[in-house]
């Protein structure tokens, strides 16, 4: 019975066999682990990642174009940009089809900073996949950095209409702004808001072009947007900030600067700016202490100390206003703004021999600015060389009728140079009196001798002087120049001295911008000068705004 039992088994057994799932296919050795290595990447574990890698290339020889891939982008990730290159390159050989390998190979040529042999694998590349964004943009970024402008705005022309992208928008600007395209960079950038809205970066970038143009109102409108949006937006603040400081609202200003220093505690352009509400609000110990700060974060600022020697020298401490001031023209030799501070600080220090020459040097490099030759006229007529005095006197006459001219035309609303000029245009009418009656100069500008009622009735007080007399003694000559964060209308300043100009916000680029504000613009933030900035209140301006 037993043996009955056990041939009626079998046939049960070997049909139950027969019912079992086949079994999975065997994966090519090459592609075996492909699928593990993805999970342990995407997952960042790269340590597990790269031993999993060395096995694969131990099995297959070196011969797994994926794990060669993924090798060679761990490597990118820690930095080793030229070993990365040569991996990618491998795998370019082994798929020479495929756009990725070769996008990987041009990305680290890229980063190596060959731009040029970039070009020349992104081409390749293009050649295999004529609509790929990546690869335009790519393409518009290598040859914004070695300035072949026109071909940069060709290919991100080309990636927009593949795909429009933040990214290729804000390139675009960039490429406009660097090509002295304003108005081009801002219709860029308008596109770029109507496509992305909420974009906090590109309402920052075109709020900041407006205030570099002197539009507050289109300023204010795009910044205030940024801020709905990221009201933590340092950028954004900075700017807001420095709207509110231009006007003379400090302690506003103060405290939209108080949330930017929650975010960002370590910005130098920061800092400046913090400076500069204190010294408008006539604080200048707190002014040195925020701007000292401002320069041990940046120390080759040469905004900071542009605005260190500026304070220095109201309170009336020379020595220490020549050293900062020298300092800020080591590091921009070519504005003769400085040079004409640091005539004054030497003019108080009885260097008369290099004040001389610094106030030559700024007329020389400054051809536009008409209160350099006003303060170097006062320096030659308190030093009694009269004929150089009235030479000077003539071209402030000229190139202050010029301004005259541009303001009127502009109606008091274009870039800041104008804007500046008519804030203070009256003090440097009465100063110019002043020297024009001690000079007896008519309105023709040649000289005539006093009659002997104008010995008698003194046409003005400067006109009662002797001739060895200083004129402008105490008198801030550059009141007129005074800046966002500047003094105030009855402050007494050193003979002569004449505040510079104040720089927009730059983004630091982007840097930047920010302002910068700069160009900037330092600053941007300009941060930002800004692109100065170019960036980035009472209308005096006194500060060089980050």
């Amino acid at each position: 019975m037993a043996d009955e039992e056990n041939v009626t088994a079998l046939p049960v057994a070997t049909e139950a066999k027969k019912r079992r799932a086949p079994k999975a296919p065997e994966l090519p050795i090459v592609e075996r682990r492909n699928w593990l290595i993805h999970q342990h990447y995407i997952r960042k574990d790269y340590d597990t990642c790269k031993a999993i890698i060395k096995e694969q290339l131990q099995e297959t020889n070196g011969m797994c174009e994926y794990a060669i891939y993924v090798q060679a982008l761990i490597l990118r990730l820690e930095g080793k940009i030229q070993p990365s290159l040569e991996l990618f390159q491998s795998c370019a050989i082994l798929n020479p089809s495929s756009t990725d390998n070769l996008k990987q190979v041009a990305r680290s040529l890229f980063l190596l900073g060959k731009h040029k042999a970039a070009i020349e694998f992104y081409h390749e590349a293009a050649r295999l996949n004529e609509k790929d964004w990546e690869i335009n943009h790519n393409l518009g970024l290598c040859y914004f950095f070695i300035k072949d402008f026109k071909n940069a705005e060709e290919h991100l022309n080309i990636a927009l209409q593949i795909n429009k992208h933040d990214k290729s928008f804000m390139m675009l600007g960039k490429v406009h702004l660097l090509a002295g395209e304003t108005d081009r960079a801002i219709e860029v950038y308008k596109r770029a808001v109507d496509f992305s809205p909420e974009n906090t970066e590109l309402l920052t970038t075109l709020g900041l072009l407006f205030l570099q143009l002197g539009k507050y109102q289109k300023a204010f409108e795009y910044l205030g947007n940024a801020l709905t949006f990221d009201p933590n937006n340092f950028k954004a603040i900075l700017a807001a900030g420095s709207m509110m400081q231009t006007h003379g609202d400090f302690d506003v200003a103060m405290n939209k600067y108080r949330v930017a220093a929650c975010a960002v505690p370590e910005s130098p352009p920061l800092w400046n700016n913090i400076g500069m509400c204190f010294f408008g609000k006539k604080k200048y110990v707190a002014a040195i202490s925020c701007l000292k700060r401002a320069h041990y974060m940046s120390p080759f600022d040469w905004k900071v100390l542009y605005n260190l020697g500026l304070v220095h020298l109201t309170m009336q401490q020379y020595a220490s206003a020549f050293h900062f001031l020298s300092a800020a023209i080591n590091l921009n030799p070519r504005m003769g703004d400085l040079y004409m501070l640091l005539a004054v600080a030497l003019t108080n220090l009885e260097d008369v021999e290099n004040a001389t020459r610094a106030y030559e040097q700024a007329v020389t490099i400054d051809q536009s600015n008409p209160l350099v030759n006003l303060n170097f006229a006062i320096f030659l007529y308190n030093h009694g060389d009269k004929k150089a005095t009235l030479d000077q006197y003539q071209r402030w006459r000229g190139k202050s009728t010029c301004f005259e001219t541009a303001v009127a035309a502009s109606n008091l609303t274009l870039s800041y140079p104008y804007l500046k000029w008519s804030t203070c245009h009256q003090q440097l009418m009465d100063m110019a009196q002043k020297m024009g009656a001690a000079l007896q100069v008519t309105e023709g500008l040649v000289w005539t001798k006093p009659d002997k009622e104008s010995k008698s009735k003194p046409s003005s007080a400067a006109a009662t002087k002797a001739p060895g007399a200083a004129l402008g003694t105490n008198q801030a000559l550059g009141q007129a120049m005074s800046s966002a964060a500047s003094y105030n209308k009855n402050m007494q300043l050193p003979s002569g001295v004449s505040k510079g100009p104040s720089m927009p916000l730059e983004p630091e680029p982007d840097e930047e911008l920010a302002p910068s504000p700069p160009d900037d613009p330092p600053g941007s933030p300009l941060p930002a000068e800004s692109e100065n900035p170019k960036p980035k209140t009472s209308k005096r301006r006194s500060k060089v705004e980050e």
